[in-house]
């Protein structure tokens, strides 16, 4: 089955569909295993592929461990595959109709303990120009819940230190995020003691260069901080600002108050973090949250 048609197909994809290098790579590589599943079946002919096939198929690459989006993808591939022979005559109905794709699992978010997250501001040494920076800029992190793209544009100007305020700018506008005192002093004692608090236009946090600090050499500095604490080595910033979203929601932060601080456009977004808080003990939230209880 469609062996005859795959030059074709491929070339519709390419040139009709427009579509990229890798999905026409793809989307091939995905219906030569749709065909090949197909061809075990006894099913030789395209006008014989039904509904039921679809399903089924898409059923073995569940069993096989292929993940959400993969799945999608074939099934995207598969319905792409019978445009295109509706298109052209060779079958009246799409087998696909009305499937939809598998819906994506939402994984908890990983965060550090508040435990975790105290032992972790402890370990850098603030009484040298590398501890200096290091604390402030993982007390930034936790205390703003910053991406590592926003941590990484800081200049010394965009920190109000007297109004414990970072001043950040986006495409809508200004954006303006409050940091906790721990952070603003950590911050104010790397700025007076190693950095020149005028040049306001200078990079926040500066290497051993005094060149801004990359994506990479952030990313570096964290971690070789918090596998110390956690005994995982995969802690990313991306951790450090969920633990940021996570703490603040279980001690009472209002929802929209943490959208607004993290920059989220879409509620659902922030709406995450609250799952990290369902393992707290049921009767201690009923206690706290009833009115008659």
């Amino acid at each position: 089955m469609l062996r005859g048609i795959m030059d074709e197909y491929t070339r519709y994809i390419e040139k009709q569909k427009k579509l990229s290098k890798n999905t026409v790579e793809a989307y091939t590589s995905d219906i030569e295993k749709f065909r090949d599943f197909m061809d075990e079946a006894g099913i030789n002919n395209v006008d014989m592929v039904n509904n039921t096939h679809v399903i089924r198929y898409l059923l073995q690459l569940q069993r096989e461990g292929k993940s959400t989006s993969t799945i999608s993808r074939h099934l995207a591939s598969i319905r792409c595959l019978f445009e295109y022979l509706i298109n052209n005559g060779k079958v009246k109905e799409d087998p696909t109709l009305n499937l939809k794709p598998p819906k994506k699992e939402k994984k908890m978010p990983q965060i550090l303990t508040e435990e975790e997250i105290t032992k972790l501001m402890s370990l850098p040494d603030p009484t040298t120009q590398k501890g200096a920076r290091d604390r402030a800029l993982l007390e930034l992190l936790y205390s703003s819940g910053l991406r590592v793209s926003e941590i990484n544009s800081l200049k010394i100007g965009d920190v109000l230190l007297s109004k414990g305020t970072i001043v950040l700018s986006t495409e809508d506008g200004i954006r303006k995020v409050p940091v906790g005192s721990k952070a603003i002093g950590c911050i104010s004692y790397y700025i007076k003691n190693h950095r020149d608090e005028n040049n306001k236009d200078e990079p926040l946090f500066v290497n051993y260069s005094g060149k801004k600090l990359t994506r990479q050499g952030l990313w570096k500095i964290i971690r070789t901080y918090a596998d110390k604490v956690s005994g995982r080595n995969n802690v990313t910033p991306q951790i450090l600002r969920n633990s940021f979203a996570a703490h603040i929601l279980s001690h009472g932060a209002d929802i929209r108050t943490v959208q607004e601080i993290m920059g989220h456009t879409d509620i659902a977004s922030t709406q995450v973090y609250t799952m990290t808080e369902r393992n707290e003990n049921t009767d201690e939230v009923y206690k706290r949250a009833h009115p008659r209880a």
